[in-house]
């Protein structure tokens, strides 16, 4: 086997999965695009869910607070944390992520309406959708921040995945929900919780995106 060849292999490889700035932009845009989307769908089902989001949307429903509002709010105290871990470049990255879920949410709100649908389904595809924007974030160097970021520097200084970290904080938030819902819609978050961390916990891991 010749060894130049292959490592120049290897270098073309990591050169073409590196992002381009275009590709940094249309991918957070993106990504932050389908969290709010999921967010919508389990704001639907009138469910709640693990992270910032499950606690904006917590307090949201018991008080007159507009989820976008609280969701900016809630995220302001982990970005001196994001920063010191993890670096400007991801703090800035995740910021614009945050700001764009914000937006994404109040546009998606004004143009489908307060929907009413089955919250089972509304947590388990709302959570589907919104783990799906969040590995589109991780991917492109960025978070929604809060217990995100926490959950990245798990995995990265500690090796433990960023999915199951995320899992323990986010039951503990849907256990909150107890207070304002009923045992049924409680249940069902959790379930939804479940299904998002499973989700991330099987495709972010180390070595498996180079991008």
């Amino acid at each position: 086997m010749n060894v130049h060849n292959t490592t120049r292999d290897v270098s073309r490889s990591t050169t073409a999965q590196s992002h381009s700035l275009l590709d940094d932009i249309v991918g957070i845009s993106a990504s932050s695009l389908l969290a709010a989307i999921g967010i919508f769908l389990m704001d639907s089902g009138h469910v709640v869910t693990g992270g910032i989001a499950g606690l904006a949307l917590l307090i949201s429903y018991a008080t007159p607070f507009s989820f976008s509002v609280v969701w900016i709010v809630a995220s302001l105290p982990f970005l001196p944390l994001a920063v010191w871990k993890k670096g400007w470049n991801f703090t800035l990255r995740s910021f614009v992520a945050i700001v764009l879920v914000s937006l994404f949410a109040q546009l998606t709100t004004a143009n489908l309406g307060h929907l009413s649908i089955d919250p089972l389904f509304g947590a388990v595809a709302g959570n589907v959708v919104a783990s799906i924007g969040v590995l589109g974030l991780f991917r492109h160097r960025s978070s929604l921040g809060g217990f995100n970021v926490v959950a990245l520097i798990a995995q990265e200084q500690y090796h433990w995945r960023a999915g199951y970290v995320q899992l323990v904080i986010d039951l503990a938030i849907v256990a909150g929900a107890f207070f304002i819902a009923s045992p049924v819609i409680v249940l069902y978050s959790a379930v939804g919780a479940f299904v998002f961390n499973f989700i991330l916990a099987l495709n972010h891991r180390e070595g498996r995106y180079n991008g």
